[in-house]
């Protein structure tokens, strides 16, 4: 379906919002007609064709979005090649957002000289080069995505001077250096996202008092967490993974106490885990994994972890939401808050806060940030802990993924566990524990994923409720005390009683008895050659699975002890 070449006829239409529609052809002449446009979103479709240069001749238009279709300007297929600087020198438009494209080359400097851009989103692209050093000469900018381009070169100390920029976007480029803009402290960034780039140096501080999401996981980050980070009071979600961090948990990092989300995974951090996270109240998602942590396992952090001891109820997702859009952007572009009202549902679905990825059952994934509430997980794996268990786990009742993995923990595992009723992964391989598998483990319904293999344990496996499942024999393995169903190894209580030979008194009977078995003796011979003889030339060969172990139903093990 093509746009109606009669649609300029509606000559009072301020806003045409056409996007994901799979519309063909290309944008009919009859919209020049629409000159009171103030919105144009085409967006998602399959247009063709060049872009008309009358669209900006508009002098109402404040938002106009072309993304992904087939356009084309200067002859050029799908958006791709430099930033047309006729683009970058119309000076009317609010909002541009020209992602997942094909675009490449520098940004023009005369791109950031307009008074009323608002928001600018340039993700999934090609550009490369450095940054304009004039970026923050924008200072109407909300909202400023570049992510997932080739950016090169340090971030420009002008990026500091936006007064009202709330989210900003780095993240996926080649960005280098290692000195960061000082940020004004009453700056309203809400989320800035530096992750996967090349920085070095220490971790930054310098940013605005009231940041809630800051993520500079995938760098090269490299000394001590610094202790100035209490500074940053407002800080909910902190991401430094995949970095080179090295010493200690500073007690500082602990007094950040709205934190809900700490990522530490994949440093060189030493040391034990200091009894002041229990600091940490609000704290839903810990990853602490693939570091040399050391020690054991405090109990005293694990009483006041409230925040995954039961989910808060007032817990929000991580967007942008509309009245906050409207409330700051009427401070300083009054006109723009009318526009926005049209605009609800772009806002919601373009500016989600990235996933949060973590190891969760077995693999890496993605978190949806949009409702990052639904999530509770303990990640300790890949350290050196050493220690006991302790019982008091299961205090964490919200956890739904709690991870041990690869430590030296020893020891019985609580029975305690079984009442962590949330919980559906349960990973607890490549320790030295000992003793059985709780039986209180048939209790935890939402178990999808446990993983025992590598320890010391012995008994049997537990039957009954989500432990029926539980049945991957590679979860259980190097235990070789282990019986049960799940890993086709029956328990000695299972097996049939061995039958006992009775004494007689007759001494005439034991010639008589070996005379009987000397004769069995010959005709099984003959038997077992016939039936070898037979078997293998008439029987088909036997399939490669044959030798699978057929798991016996629980119940039979059951009335077998009966």
């Amino acid at each position: 379906m093509e746009i109606p070449s009669d649609i300029g006829n509606l000559s009072s239409l301020f806003s045409l919002r056409l996007g994901k529609n799979k519309l063909t052809g290309g944008v009919p002449s009859s919209m020049q007609k629409l000159n009171k446009l103030i919105s144009l979103e085409l967006e998602g479709n399959l247009l063709t064709g060049e872009i008309p240069f009358w669209l900006f001749d508009f002098e109402h238009l404040l938002d106009l979005n072309l993304g992904g279709n087939r356009l084309t300007w200067n002859n050029n297929t799908k958006l791709h090649g430099p930033f047309p600087q006729w683009l970058a020198e119309f000076q009317v438009l609010s909002f541009l957002f020209l992602s997942h494209n094909k675009l490449s080359g520098s940004l023009p400097t005369a791109l950031f000289r307009s008074p009323v851009l608002f928001i600018l989103a340039l993700s999934h692209n090609n550009f490369s080069g450095e940054l304009p050093k004039n970026i923050g000469d924008a200072k109407s900018l909300f909202i400023l995505m570049l992510d997932e381009n080739n950016f090169s070169g340090p971030i420009p100390q002008s990026i500091s001077q936006f007064s009202s920029l709330r989210l900003l976007d780095l993240s996926r480029n080649r960005l280098s250096g290692n000195v960061f803009p000082v940020f004004d402290l009453q700056m309203n960034l809400w989320y800035a996202d530096f992750s996967s780039n090349q920085f070095s140096g220490e971790v930054p501080t310098t940013f605005p008092t009231d940041i809630e999401i800051l993520a500079l996981g995938g760098n090269k980050f490299s000394g001590a967490l610094p202790s100035n980070m209490t500074k940053l009071r407002n800080l909910e979600r902190l991401e430094l993974q995949d970095n080179n961090i090295s010493g200690e948990l500073p007690d500082s990092l602990l007094q950040i106490s709205h934190l809900r989300v700490l990522n530490l995974r994949n440093n060189s951090l030493q040391g034990s885990i200091p009894k002041t996270l229990s600091n940490l109240q609000n704290l839903q998602i810990l990853d602490l994994s693939s570091n040399n942590l050391t020690g054991e396992i405090p109990i005293e952090f694990v009483n006041d972890l409230t925040g995954m001891i039961e989910a808060p109820p007032d817990l929000t997702s991580e967007t942008l939401d509309l009245d906050t859009i409207i409330a700051i952007s009427s401070q300083t572009s009054p006109n723009i808050s009318i526009e926005l009202e049209q605009f609800y549902n772009l806002f919601s679905t373009e500016f989600t806060i990235k996933e949060l990825i973590v190891s969760w059952k077995k693999s890496k994934q993605g978190l949806s940030s949009h409702n990052i509430d639904m999530y509770f997980l303990l990640d300790l794996s890949n350290n050196q802990l050493s220690s006991e268990i302790p019982a008091s786990l299961s205090a964490l009742k919200a956890l739904k993924m709690l991870n041990l993995s690869f430590n030296k923990l020893f020891g019985k595992i609580p029975a305690s566990l079984g009442d962590l009723q949330n919980v559906e992964g349960l990973d607890l391989s490549h320790n030295k524990l000992s003793g059985p598998i709780p039986i209180t483990f048939t209790k935890l319904q939402q178990l999808t994923t446990l993983d025992v293999s590598n320890n010391r344990l012995t008994g049997q496996i537990p039957i009954g409720g989500q432990m029926n499942a539980m049945a991957d024999p590679n979860f259980y393995a190097n235990n070789s005390g282990l019986c049960g169903f799940q890993i086709c190894v029956p328990c000695p209580e299972d097996l049939p009683p061995t039958p006992k030979l009775q004494e007689h008194d007759n001494k005439e009977e034991p010639w008589i008895l070996m005379e009987t078995v000397g004769i069995g003796y010959a005709i099984g011979f003959l038997l077992t050659i016939g039936i070898i003889f037979l078997a293998g030339y008439f029987s088909p060969s036997p399939p490669p699975n044959s030798r699978r172990c057929h798991h016996h139903h629980p119940h039979r093990l059951i009335r077998q002890r009966i």
